[in-house]
């Protein structure tokens, strides 16, 4: 039997940008990617705390060292510049294996983005 578990949780950032006319998903900064286990194109959901909007998107790498987090397209809508959002992955795997799964867990400074 397989079980979705978190994959990949980046736990408060800050709504740097909101682009309504970009085709759509959102862009993070890509030193948080790497920190928290994501890549391109992978499906996020995100969890804004300033207004309960939950919402799935993908994921596009935006500037190494920026602290950026964009969100683009319709779900522009869903957020305001400086909300504070929770960015969270999902993996299948094994019940047995899930077990023993050990996420990535980041908590950058909410002001900056930046790891600590």
């Amino acid at each position: 039997m397989n079980i979705e578990v978190v994959k990949s949780k980046l736990h408060r950032v800050s709504i740097t940008e909101a682009d309504l006319n970009y085709i759509g998903s959102i862009t993070i900064d890509e030193d948080l990617m790497e920190a928290a286990n994501l890549i391109e194109n992978e499906k996020v959901q995100v969890v804004n705390i300033n207004n309960g909007e939950r919402l799935e998107t993908y994921v596009i790498t935006g500037e190494r060292g920026s602290g950026q987090i964009c969100m683009n397209g319709p779900a522009a809508r869903k957020v305001a510049v400086g909300d504070i959002i929770i960015i969270i992955s999902y993996a299948s795997m094994d019940f047995e294996e899930a077990k023993s799964f050990k996420p990535a867990l980041i908590f950058p400074d909410t002001a900056t983005n930046k790891l600590s």
